[in-house]
């Protein structure tokens, strides 16, 4: 059976990357795509990568006929996506990438994004769509939240180890590098090559990245018990990848151990053996998330690192492995693709 998908936001680097994945997707057919401003091109227009697909033209949202569609990928911006989502059909099965469903509590959402959640009955259906960890919510849901690429790359490196209890819970801290496709495809200034390239910053230290919400209502609830991580993130002047450097006190065989078992049977979560450490470059263009990990030189201190695309694994390919479930198909469809190298 062929499945008909819309992809709002499609004019965006995450909708490009679904429209990417989906062209070579067997059970899967794109029919219709929408953009704002950019409604009424077609999609070789606006990505030209993929000119070679035949692909509907962009359109507004309101123009989609919804009986014609299966399911919904909404690719749409933070504070966009909640009030889209609440007027769609009540019986469309969608996977939202944006931030608007990620966080289970209201108040939490209005404490990381600054105002109030404009559709709380629908973040209530919503499940957080970590795949590995929430498979059995994922395929009986209507409604998919996709975790943030930074969010879900530091959630890959530590549930199993907080869920184990074999490290420090009140001294975890994640230095992470991103690619600056991660900032979205809208124009900013200092994400001009002027102003991005020859060199590195911080930004949102200090506690201050919105992931942070994510981190702690899924590292507190594995705990049964508040844990707060230290956060650092820094953009790179490369355009895909995410690379989380995590610093744990535990055991760092016993580190190793635990995550070689958590992932030992999960198809696109690969744990190197101890010593390896991995690189963005192996994972880039996949749904592949490597971990590695190595002892420090102080005993008992463990370094745990973390790479994935922030576009596929971390987002757009997320979202097809979260849709594949939702819609009765074999999980890996579509996702099996080698990384690009180099």
């Amino acid at each position: 059976m062929t499945h008909r998908i819309a992809i709002l936001g499609a004019s965006g680097y995450t909708g490009a990357e679904l429209v990417r994945l989906i062209a070579t997707h067997p059970d899967m057919r794109i029919t219709a795509l929408s953009a704002d401003r950019k409604a009424g091109m077609a999609m070789a227009e606006v990505f030209p990568f993929l000119r070679h697909l035949d692909l509907p033209r962009l359109v507004k949202i309101d123009e989609i006929d919804f009986s014609n569609v299966d399911l919904c990928f909404c690719a749409l911006p933070h504070a966009t996506s909640q009030e889209v989502i609440a007027k769609l059909p009540k019986d469309l099965k969608i996977v939202d990438l944006s931030a608007d469903f990620r966080l289970r509590d209201p108040a939490d959402y209005q404490k990381w994004y600054g105002q109030p959640h404009a559709a709380v009955e629908l973040q209530k259906e919503a499940v957080y769509g970590l795949t590995e960890f929430y498979r059995d919510e994922i395929r009986k849901g209507r409604l998919i939240a996709g975790t943030g690429c930074n969010a879900a790359t530091g959630q890959y490196a530590l549930r199993p180890l907080i869920s184990a209890g074999v490290i420090d819970l009140d001294d975890i801290k994640i230095d992470l590098k991103a690619g600056v496709s991660g900032a979205g495809r809208s124009l900013k200034e200092n994400l001009l090559h002027a102003e991005l390239s020859g060199g590195t910053h911080t930004y949102s230290a200090g506690g201050k990245h919105r992931h942070l919400g994510e981190f702690d209502q899924e590292f507190s609830k594995l705990a049964g018990r508040p844990v707060l991580v230290q956060f650092t993130p820094h953009l790179l002047p490369m355009n895909r990848g995410i690379l989380a450097t995590v610093y744990v006190k535990a055991d760092p065989k016993l580190v190793h151990e635990t995550l070689v078992q958590a992932y030992i049977e999960e198809p696109f979560l690969q744990v190197l053996p101890f010593g390896a450490l991995p690189s963005t470059r192996d994972i880039a263009g996949s749904n592949y998330c490597h971990i590695g990990v190595i002892g420090d030189r102080v005993p008992g201190r463990t370094v745990v690192v973390a790479v994935l695309d922030n576009l596929t694994k971390g987002s757009s390919g997320q979202a097809i492995q979260n849709a594949n479930l939702m819609l009765g198909i074999e999980e890996t469809t579509g996702l099996m693709l080698a990384p690009v190298f180099p």
